[in-house]
Order: C-alpha cells, then structure tokens, then sequence
C-alpha cells in the first residue's frame, strides 16, 4: 500500500508553481519512480503529492535558434533516446539514459526527476556535466538558469527552492557542436541495476588527434557528479595517444572520492573508474576517426 495523504494535479508550470505557493509541503512527482518507491518503503509515507505528470509543456524537445537544445523536464527515457535531435548532436545522453533500468522504467522515468532526486548514481547527471548543460527552473520569483555543476549540492541535495519547478534542460550549442563522446557504466548486472560507477567524456579533437577541449564527469564517484578539471587542463593540447589517456585516468583519480559500501569496495570503485575513463576516451577517438562527432 501506499501512504499518500492527498494528490493534487496541475496542468500547466504556473498552475503548479501557484499549488506549491499555497501548500509549500508538496512534493512534486512526476513519473513517479523514484517517489512511488520511497513511499512504498516508508521513508515517504504520508505525504501530500503534487503530479505534474498532465504538464504537457514540459514534454517537447527542441532545437532553438542560437542552436542551442533544450530538453522540458517531464521527457522520458525512452522518448529521449528516440528523438531525432538528441540523436543526430547529443547522441551521448541517448546513450546514457538507456542504460537505466528496464523498458517500463524508460517508459515513465523522467530527467526532471532523475536530475532533481540528486542522487550521485544518475545515468543522466555525467553526461549533462560533461555538456555543461544549464537547469532551467521557475518559480514564484521568476525563472532562473543555473550550471548543472552548481545545481548540485550534495547527496539527495539539489538547488530548488521550495516553490520552484524544474522546467527543462539546455545545452548550448558551443557544448556540443564538434564533440565526440561516450558513456560507460558499470554495475554488477550487465542489465537493470544502479551503477557502481559511471563516466562521461566530451572531447574536441582536431585532425592531428590533438584535444581541443575535453570534459569528463564521473558518478558514484563521492557525494554528487565530479567534474575532474585538472585532469582535463593536463588533457588538452595533448596527442590522445593510449599513453596520454593513462596519465589522463590516473591524475582525474585524485580528483574523486569513491567510497566502501556494500554494492563495492573503494578499491573496487578506483580500479573501475580508472578503466572506465580511459574506455570512454578511446571510444571517442575512435568516433572522431569514424567521423561521428556533431
């Protein structure tokens, strides 16, 4: 059974915002995955919910005019690795976000909900780092834009105000035109579980393999997404030769705090985050020799 004091519905991003101004203990679901299941456990229970699942609005994906594409928030897993914008510029993300549970999960996930629950295991957070995408948020105090790596704050920790509504995702154009990326997950089911550890990389490579710009976001990693900025400085203006990835995995090891739990050790996670990095860059070498970057 599920322990839900009352449902409210909204129709459309104002009508919501105006539900969360009048009752600010309402906890916005979406497709309900995530919440559904805390609810179930008790962590959740006795809630009041406010479904934005009829939110129609936030359901398009679009190319706009400075190039930039801009993903609404009640997009699920599946219609996401289905489109043909992501597919042809962000193919990455598409990637990513089908790595996530089964097919009935894609089929009602969200990425509002998957950014917004925080959790350092999202399937979507490494790639949206690695494009710096931006959040897009509205509230009562208007709309507000923030860098996905400071929309972040912690585990389960996000920077929504209380009657605030995550409306979309962008990716601007100058973050994705002529990069090449991949992402690498790796749990102890080859299908259907949370990751033990993930990475992401974007790189721009000129014709000689030199790397332009490289971004690489790593997850269950320490307490939320990690972007490894000194492994990247080293990174660029460098030939991606297999020696220079090695050096390239090592140093961004520095950067990242894995951690002892029971899914895996700390040096479990190091060896993995390791070997995983370095995959993910020889798979976009390989891309960029291949002619697929966007």
């Amino acid at each position: 059974m599920y322990d839900i004091k009352g449902i409210y519905e909204a129709y459309t991003v104002d009508e919501a915002i105006n539900l969360l101004k009048e009752n600010p203990d309402l906890h916005v679901i979406a497709g309900g995955s995530d919440v559904l299941v805390k609810i179930r456990e008790g962590k959740m229970a006795g809630l009041d919910l406010l479904s934005i699942q009829l939110v129609d609005e936030l359901r398009n994906i679009d190319l706009l005019e400075d190039g930039s594409i801009r993903i609404g928030a009640l997009n699920s897993f599946s219609k996401i690795t289905d489109n043909e914008i992501v597919k042809k510029y962000i193919n990455t993300l598409g990637e990513a976000v089908d790595t996530v549970g089964g097919p009935q999960l894609r089929n009602i996930a969200t990425i509002g909900g998957n950014v917004c629950n925080g959790a350092p295991s999202a399937d979507s957070a490494p790639t949206l780092f690695s494009y710096n995408a931006i959040i897009e948020l509205k509230g009562v105090d208007g709309v507000r834009e923030v860098p996905i790596q400071e929309f972040y704050k912690g585990i389960g920790k996000v920077d929504l105000k209380d009657t605030e509504l995550m409306t979309g995702v962008k990716i601007t154009k100058e973050n994705y035109k002529g990069y090449v990326g991949h992402y690498f997950k790796y749990a102890m089911r080859e299908a259907m579980d949370i990751a033990t550890s993930t990475c992401a990389i974007s790189a721009k490579l000129n014709e000689d393999l030199i790397v332009e710009d490289v971004r690489a976001a790593y997850g269950v990693a320490g307490p939320m997404p990690i972007r490894t900025y000194k492994a990247e400085d080293f990174l660029k203006g460098k030939e991606l030769t297999d020696e220079n990835i090695g050096k390239f995995a090592k140093l961004a090891l520095e950067e990242l705090s894995p951690r002892d739990s029971w899914r895996a050790s700390k040096d479990l996670r190091t060896q993995v985050l390791y070997e995983i990095a370095t995959r993910c860059l020889k798979e976009c070498r390989a891309k960029h020799k291949g002619g697929q970057y966007a």
